[in-house]
């Protein structure tokens, strides 16, 4: 099935849609046995700091570490995730509705422009924007030039967020996609906010992507079996 919105195509499917709600409640519940920390650099939980929207950045792999430690713990923040226009994006937006989070549809080979827009609209509501900046697709742990892009759109600071586990399952995709085991340590670290110039020239707007990439990159807990 595919619904037609701003002339792009969106590929959805109910079976796509109802396997998404289910893993979303699989989520909600796994999280509740999981010891969260959280390390905040930014001053994310400080309810009168943070009104303001912000940019999540987060590696592909670290979806489903940060969506059920964002749930519980920051539960009260409103939010968009990006995600793709495929089948398997139908999917993350059923699980992302799950989760309290609303989904904006499209990747860079699938109704990009008209998805940048709708992020620009969402985050003009004050709604936290997460990204990915290596999916859908890959190459694991290179940021695109999207996110940057976003950033001069709306003004909004980045966030790193880096998900460290203390046991976990790594899948065997693309991404090497990472699972926390039941009643592990899961350490979520929220890094010190980063702010865009709305204007750079091609030069800077690549040492600002560069720059925002090895931020993550230095995140990362696995970057030695990053790509095997």
């Amino acid at each position: 099935m595919i619904d037609k919105q701003q002339g792009r195509e969106i590929r959805t499917s109910i079976k796509m849609r109802g396997l998404g709600t289910l893993v979303g409640w699989f989520l909600r519940l796994y999280s509740v046995t999981l010891r969260i920390k959280v390390v905040d650099h930014c001053g994310l939980t400080d309810r009168v700091r943070h009104e303001d929207p912000l940019l999540w950045c987060l590696w592909h792999n670290r979806i489903a570490g940060t969506l059920m430690a964002r749930r519980r713990v920051f539960g009260w923040r409103k939010g968009a995730v990006l995600t793709s226009a495929s089948h398997d994006g139908a999917g993350l937006a059923a699980v992302a509705k799950v989760m309290g989070l609303e989904a904006i549809r499209g990747s860079s080979s699938r109704r990009g422009s008209a998805a940048l827009r709708e992020m620009v609209r969402a985050a003009g509501r004050g709604l936290d924007i997460c990204v990915t900046p290596d999916g859908p697709r890959g190459p694991r742990y290179q940021l695109s030039p999207g996110l940057i892009k976003l950033a001069q759109m709306t003004g909004a600071p980045i966030m790193a967020v880096h998900i460290n586990f203390g046991s976990a399952l790594r899948l065997n995709t693309w991404d090497r996609f990472v699972l926390p085991l039941p009643f592990s340590k899961l350490t979520i670290i929220f890094d010190e906010l980063l702010d865009v110039p709305r204007q750079m020239d091609e030069h800077a707007f690549e040492a600002k992507r560069v720059e925002v990439e090895n931020l993550m990159r230095a995140g990362a807990d696995d970057l030695d079996i990053a790509n095997k």
